[in-house]
């Protein structure tokens, strides 16, 4: 049976879903309704999907459900558990983008809606299908390294990539939860799946060291369209260059004001660009994680002590960051990233290192995202990785990440509850 599948939020994140429903899985449903705040953008998509599509204002959002059978939601993070627990309510099923919410009080509402519902609520976590990541998965759950004791993991997101977070309405942690939950969610989301255990403390620093106003720079243009800059300076963007972003924003802003194109080094960031986390799991393992937003190339480390041994996955996404602006790339084919490499070791006690083959797939994020649209659209089958997640699984992420900007905040430790779904003075 067909699906007919509405969209609320039409910014970046939602080409892929439209694109996947006009290509390759048009079989599984139709797309019958648009919802955003800004009609220039309903516009984009209804011209890319062809014929009439009905668009809604989001004071409208309770007539597109009615010839909806599922709900995509890609807005603005703050106002994700809105539209998701009124989808729910309607007897729809949902997908979101990660994350899930951005608070406690979001995540509440949202395991409430989901329990008293039929509906199927799916977070969309693509690292999960990243073949390296589901190759760490497969070790760890085959007993290769016997119990895992620690993990450390290392994210370094570099000046194209990290820099795009300091320009865009993410840089307002009230909408996005700052990036310990807008960008973390997706590594916490990982250590879980890949430990298969709950987080039960929390403890966190982070500070604003590079973007915004922390160091003194001089004049700085308000945003990047008409700066003197533009085109020399590598911080300020040419969103007139792109022509999808063109449409996206610079042609839409006359509607609603939103600048996509900001100056990173201006007021208003109120999020951090440096954060360290620890984290007990309730299998006694324990997480060492650091984010940095402005690093000269693009990449992870992540290592796995356990009773048997050890696992080492090394990424470069991008090898170096050239000197012009580009817009979140990261989810580009691997032939369009600079220099990107991957690695992935077993070391048992008492053997030689050994190197794990991954092996990839076609599309972004070594055929990750296929993966992914295929549990999405299709349907999840018979996989033994249990790579689909679910809403408890968006929750968890999201409260480690509100976890830690509380310790962070406080100087104390932040426990979790009920299986890390909770905080445990909620």
């Amino acid at each position: 049976m067909s699906t007919r599948y509405a969209f609320v939020g039409l910014g970046h994140r939602a080409q892929m879903y439209v694109d996947a429903l006009l290509g390759g899985w048009r079989d599984t449903g139709t797309i019958v309704g648009l919802c955003d705040t800004n009609q220039t953008r309903m516009d984009y998509y209804a011209e890319r999907i062809g014929g009439e599509v009905p668009c809604f204002h989001p004071d409208e959002f309770g007539k597109l459900l009615e010839s909806a059978d599922a709900v995509v939601v890609c807005t603005v993070d703050a106002t994700h558990a809105r539209y998701v627990c009124a989808a729910l309510d309607a007897g729809l099923d949902v997908i979101v983008e990660k994350p899930l919410t951005v608070d406690a009080e979001g995540c509440a509402a949202i395991a409430a809606a989901a329990e008293r519902n039929p509906g199927k609520l799916v977070v969309t976590f693509n690292y999960r299908y990243s073949p390296r990541n589901s190759a760490v998965k497969r070790l760890i759950s085959a007993g290769e390294i016997g119990q895992v004791t620690s993990v450390h993991f290392e994210w370094a997101l570099d000046t194209i990539h990290g820099a795009d977070y300091f320009r865009r309405w993410h840089r307002d942690r009230a909408r996005s939860g700052g990036l310990l939950v807008h960008k973390s969610t997706h590594h916490f989301d990982l250590v879980n799946w890949w430990l298969g255990a709950a987080p039960e403390l929390v403890f966190a620093q982070t500070d604003l060291r590079f973007y915004g106003q922390a160091l003194p720079r001089g004049p700085r243009p308000v945003r990047g369209q008409g700066a003197p800059g533009l085109g020399t300076d590598p911080f300020i963007l040419d969103i007139s260059a792109d022509p999808r972003l063109k449409r996206l924003y610079l042609d839409a802003e006359h509607e609603d004001g939103y600048l996509r194109d900001q100056d990173v080094f201006g007021p208003g960031v109120t999020i951090d660009d440096n954060m360290s986390v620890l984290v007990r799991y309730a299998n006694r393992a324990m997480l060492t994680y650091s984010l940095t937003a402005h690093a000269p190339s693009e990449g992870y480390r992540v290592v796995f002590n356990g009773t048997a041994g050890r696992i080492e996955l090394e990424v470069c996404e991008r090898a170096w960051t050239p000197p012009h602006a580009a817009i979140d790339p990261s989810a580009a084919a691997r032939k369009h990233a600079a220099g990107a490499w991957e690695r992935l070791t077993l070391h048992r006690h008492w053997q030689e290192r050994e190197e794990i083959p991954i092996e990839q797939g076609e599309g972004g994020h070594g055929g990750g995202d296929r993966l992914l649209l295929n549990d999405v659209f299709r349907g999840p089958g018979d996989d033994p990785l249990g790579r689909p997640a679910g809403y408890r699984d968006g929750i968890r992420s999201v409260l480690v990440g509100v976890a830690a900007t509380r310790s962070a905040a406080s100087g104390r430790a932040v426990r979790l509850a009920d299986d890390g779904t909770r905080l445990a003075d909620a």
